[in-house]
């Protein structure tokens, strides 16, 4: 007899979060990310006017993107942290990586202009004025910046949220890109090396459009059900087989959405057991499995050893 065992939808009412207080945390950096964005746009667009620094205008750009991709990333944790539908049986999780990859179209056309004003300065290159305003600025963008990365870090400890992991990934690239700013205003109004600054604006343009090819690869990764990477189903594997009355495992599948994972394979039990045990066998499994991964729902198929079956041959 084969049978089939799920878990109680308890575990998809959540979400997979980390309870109401992760998800309550998830708000409030993506909120504090947006706030932090929009002051950050406003000091530079000031800095920049009085500067003409076409590297500061690289950054005043970044904060754009910042501003966009928080923003979407709002929208995302909210329709994200919906529970589980008539609709949507499987959450709403994938509104993060649908999200990331409008914001990774988004930051290439932004990089491509970026580029443009670059190439038009290396051409035609301009004295950087008030250079101590542009300094004032980036240290100030650096100090508010690293604030707002600490306050992520213990949000995505608390949740383990991937989107506010990722926009703090992102603004932990600021600050280096800030410190670069610092930099080109240095060469340019002090050592005069006028070509500096477009400079370092096309590195850093070319570091938004790398940054954007990694966000789309890994939210394409997303949408197409991609498996998890081999070390974690490894894992699985040895969690579910180290549990003395389990005979085999076949035909696991695995897949992401948002910060949830699914999880679901066949175990192979002696095939005298009553179905009783059967069950009691699979709910310690599945236990097993969701202590190693908190936002997983692990479906488990229970089959008797040896019987034979069409399975797919995937590992």
């Amino acid at each position: 007899m084969s049978i089939t065992h799920e878990p109680p939808t308890e575990a998809a009412g959540q979400n997979g979060h980390a309870g109401v207080a992760g998800g309550t945390l998830m708000r409030a950096a993506a909120i504090a990310s947006v706030s932090v964005a929009a002051i950050l746009i406003a000091t530079k667009l000031v800095a920049w006017m009085m500067t003409d620094s076409v590297s500061l205008l690289s950054t005043l750009i970044d904060s754009f993107l910042d501003a966009a991709a928080s923003l979407v990333n709002l929208l995302a944790v909210h329709h994200a942290l919906q529970p589980a539908d008539r609709e949507h049986r499987f959450g709403h999780g994938k509104a993060e990586p649908l999200a990331s990859l409008a914001q990774a179209a988004f930051i290439f056309g932004s990089a491509a202009f970026l580029l443009i004003e670059a190439g038009q300065r290396l051409a035609q290159p301009r004295v950087v004025m008030n250079g101590e305003i542009g300094y004032a600025v980036m240290v100030f963008s650096i100090v508010l910046t690293i604030g707002l990365v600490v306050f992520q870090r213990y949000v995505v400890k608390k949740s383990g949220s991937i989107a506010i992991s990722a926009d703090s990934l992102h603004y932990k690239t600021d600050v280096l890109i800030n410190l670069g700013v610092m930099v080109s205003l240095f060469m340019s109004t002090y050592l005069g090396w006028r070509y500096a600054d477009p400079i370092v604006a096309t590195l850093i343009a070319l570091y938004i459009v790398k940054g954007a090819w990694e966000i789309g690869k890994t939210s394409l990764a997303i949408l197409m059900d991609q498996e998890l990477d081999d070390a974690e189903r490894q894992k699985i594997r040895d969690i579910v087989m180290a549990h003395e009355e389990v005979k085999g495992l076949h035909d696991l599948r695995t897949r992401s959405s948002g910060i949830n994972v699914f999880i679901q394979f066949h175990l192979e039990l002696d095939g005298n057991m009553k179905l009783k045990d059967a069950h009691e066998i699979s709910e310690q499994v599945e236990f097993e499995v969701m202590e190693a991964f908190p936002n997983a729902e692990v479906i488990i198929h229970e089959d008797p050893e040896g019987v034979e079956e069409a399975r797919m041959t995937f590992r």
